[in-house]
């Protein structure tokens, strides 16, 4: 099985308004790892979908950022996890005290599985 990563854009991305530190490298880089990726952003659906076509990454879904549970929903996945102004994984969901740089649990994303 998958694990499922759901990204934003603002303050997130490296192309997002204001850029965050998450590249597009390293989205990539985690879907070629075998990783469920979307974008759930505030965002309308139509936007999140031309900029992924712009950027030429083919994701697994895009999503309204409140629609976390539904994108759950979808995926049977080994862990489920939002980077952006909203931390949410598997079934807590947690404001980040600060939206100034994102986390991302890199061994999940660059391959490697916890034990």
């Amino acid at each position: 099985m998958a694990d499922l990563i759901s990204f934003d854009i603002d303050g997130t991305l490296e192309v997002g308004e204001p850029r965050g530190s998450v590249t597009i490298e390293f989205v990539r880089t985690a879907q070629r790892n075998g990783n469920i990726i979307g974008i759930c952003s505030d965002r309308p659906l139509s936007h999140q979908r031309r900029m992924w076509e712009c950027l030429n990454v083919d994701v697994d879904f895009t999503a309204l950022k409140d629609r976390l549970d539904e994108v759950k929903a979808r995926f049977d996945a080994d862990s489920y996890t939002h980077v952006g102004d909203t931390m949410w994984t598997n079934t807590s969901r947690i404001k980040r005290a600060s939206s100034s740089s994102a986390w991302i649990p890199t061994n999940i994303a660059l391959g490697a599985r916890a034990s």
